[in-house]
């Protein structure tokens, strides 16, 4: 399977030819960074809504795709380092009045410390164990967000927080929709650059090899638990970077960001992109957004029709959609 890092090319294909192929993947993704910076200009705010949407699920999607694709570890409580993220990012804008930047960092430093805590307990188990564990942890975060209304307002959530300066010295006008965009898709940009870095790095090749045959690795010397606990930590500061940067754009921290069922977007849309491959979970977040509104206008069924299409897009795309589309074009069979 081509996966995100290696060389888009055939097996037995020339370096220049490999090299050509990169090139053009990144001219075109670089056209693409072009188009969605410029994209507020061309479209209607609605739109410009729908795009901030889907960076901030795809990076969601994309910290989850580093424990899971990479990491071969399956979580059901991913979204409790979003809403942990969103929550802190609510809570700091509420009663600190922090510049933006300011805010993410804290989020996100909250984010991790709280995966730091779950991860600590559930990196000694595997496969469902781990799974079943990060879903009780998750449906406990869910319990106190809901019940501790002194601090998170309970069911009613955090809203009315003012969104005051980016910080850095600049001035940005956040409150307008395209310039939090802007800021949004930076910030993605960034977070995506140093996904990518870790991936490719030694750290990320060790993961790939845990998830392959942990056990052998272990033989080979390697704390194995150390490393799926780090990795576990990275994925859940930037779930809580991208919780941090969602609740000032929709206003309102509130306990569905906690829900368990909130950590089933991340695999969805995984899966549907291609786990393992790295621009998969933004390919599939986008995917499963535009469903998601194009439905919503027709229908208000539209869970069971938005159902029917992701199920028929999972069966005959085996691989996940950008998936498939990669090994078609690198000549695998």
């Amino acid at each position: 399977m081509v996966r995100a890092g290696e060389a888009i090319a055939a097996p037995g294909a020339s370096p220049a030819r490999s090299a050509a192929r990169r090139g053009i993947a990144g001219a075109l993704l670089g056209v693409l960074l072009v188009v969605l910076y410029l994209l507020p200009g061309w479209v209607p705010y609605f739109y410009v809504f729908v795009a901030t949407r889907i960076l901030l699920m795809g990076l969601f999607a994309a910290s989850f795709n580093l424990i899971f694709g990479y990491g071969g570890m399956l979580s059901f409580g991913h979204a409790a380092f979003f809403g942990a993220g969103a929550y802190a990012s609510a809570l700091a804008l509420l009663h600190f009045g922090w510049p933006l930047v300011a805010v993410i960092l804290a989020a996100t430093l909250v984010a991790a410390l709280l995966a730091w805590v779950i991860g600590a307990f559930c990196v000694r188990l595997d496969e469902v164990y781990f799974a079943m564990l990060t879903l009780a942890f998750g449906m406990m975060v869910y319990a106190i967000v809901h019940q501790w209304r002194s601090v998170t307002n309970g069911s009613d959530g955090i809203a009315g927080f003012p969104l005051g300066s980016f910080g850095l010295g600049l001035d940005l006008q956040l409150a307008d929709p395209a310039v939090y965009y802007r800021v949004v898709l930076v910030v993605v940009v960034i977070a995506a650059l140093l996904l990518y870095r870790i991936v490719r790095s030694p750290f990320g090749l060790l993961l790939a090899a845990v998830r392959q045959n942990g056990e052998r690795v272990s033989f080979c010397g390697v704390d194995v638990r150390r490393h799926r606990l780090i990795a576990f930590v990275i994925a859940g500061a930037f779930a809580g970077l991208a919780g941090a940067l969602f609740a000032p754009f929709n206003r309102v921290a509130n306990p569905d960001m906690v829900h368990w069922t909130q950590s089933a977007l991340p695999v969805l849309m995984t899966i549907l992109g291609g786990a393992g491959h790295f621009l998969g979970p933004f390919f599939g977040a986008a995917i499963f957004v535009l469903l998601e509104t194009w439905i919503t206008t027709y229908t208000e069924h539209w869970m069971l029709f938005l159902g029917i299409v992701l199920a028929v897009l999972v069966i005959f795309f085996r691989r996940g959609i950008f998936g498939t589309i990669l090994d078609r074009f690198s000549g695998e069979r």
